[in-house]
């Protein structure tokens, strides 16, 4: 009879050990992540009710990114114009701050918005400068305007002085597939600029003259900030972009250059040394962990505010 081969016990042992430690690796790991992650949680929750931690440094860099909007409801990155004005205001009364950088990298925004930043920027008590990186147009360029001196890389896209409020109609798509669309309003322009029906030649001519009073006024502005002929900005008010470079020749801005120059002009202006430091809404943990924010959408290709009835809006972008 054949004797039956004794279990190696050396191998097992080594199996066993080897799968405990995996275990407990697994298990460490594991429990890091979960510490760090309900750590965030908690400091995410309670972290409103801290005090905000001192930022040191003597020029405050403010970034304006994406589109400008006054509300945040909407789905597309960029900035509300109640942070950014908050920010302004909150480096303007810290003593420490002795300059005030706009870094812009925008297409523009809503008319509401775009004025409020702009307003707050000239109401500032201190040198301001606006650098304009990729693209600082429409209603970010006036913006920049609003700062002292404007720096842009002569490859940036900036002016595009104009406004828009083009948009998509469906009532040739309704007839073709037999929709009706039931007209109910008391006022006989309250649904002027609806998409599910033709404008009438008086619809479009009152938005034009909306359209134009909004050109005149963002003209206005640009030959105020930049001291410029009214009638030479008007010729330059195309809604065409202009390179930085082109910009520049024109009077539009002031130098080419990015930050580094910017600081640079700051020190030899006010006669320190730029220590920069940034001012924006911090996001919490949760917010960052979604990817999205109350506050950081606005959707492209809506323009410039709700300055029309309907669905019908301008846009400075």
């Amino acid at each position: 009879m054949k004797k039956e081969a004794a279990p190696n016990n050396k191998e097992e042992w080594t199996g066993g050990r080897i799968l405990r430690t995996s275990w407990k690796i697994i298990s460490i790991a594991i429990s890091i992540f979960m510490f760090i992650f309900f750590g965030m949680i908690f400091i995410s929750v309670f972290g409103a009710f801290l005090p905000e931690t001192l930022e040191l440094g003597n020029v405050a860099i403010i970034p304006i990114e994406g589109l400008i909007s006054t509300d945040g409801d909407n789905w597309m990155p960029g900035v509300q114009s109640r942070s950014v004005v908050e920010q302004i205001e909150k480096a303007d009364k810290n003593s420490e701050i002795k300059a005030i950088l706009l870094e812009i990298n925008s297409p523009g925004g809503t008319p509401v918005a775009t004025d409020e930043i702009a307003n707050a920027v000239k109401e500032v008590n201190k040198t301001t400068v606006a650098v304009i990186r990729e693209t600082g147009a429409s209603g970010a360029y006036w913006i920049a305007t609003a700062a002292d001196k404007i720096f842009a890389n002569r490859m940036s896209i900036t002016g595009s002085i104009g406004v828009q409020a083009s948009r998509l109609e469906f009532f040739g798509l309704i007839a073709d597939y037999n929709i009706t669309y039931n007209r109910l309003t008391a006022g006989r322009l309250k649904d002027a600029g609806s998409k599910f029906r033709e404008m009438t030649p008086e619809e479009k001519s009152l938005f034009q003259q909306m359209l134009d009073k909004l050109h005149n006024e963002f003209i206005k502005v640009v030959a105020e900030n930049r001291n410029l002929p009214e009638a030479k900005v008007r010729e330059l008010a195309t809604g065409f972009v202009y390179l930085g470079g082109e910009a520049k020749e024109l009077g539009l801005v002031d130098e080419l250059g990015g930050k580094k120059e910017a600081l640079k002009y700051i020190e030899q202006t006010l006669n320190i040394t730029a220590k920069p430091v940034e001012y924006k809404e911090k996001k919490t943990f949760l917010e960052q962990l979604s990817g999205v924010t109350s506050e950081n959408f606005y959707q492209i290709g809506r323009g410039m505010g709700n300055v029309f009835a309907a669905d019908t809006k301008a846009s400075f972008t």
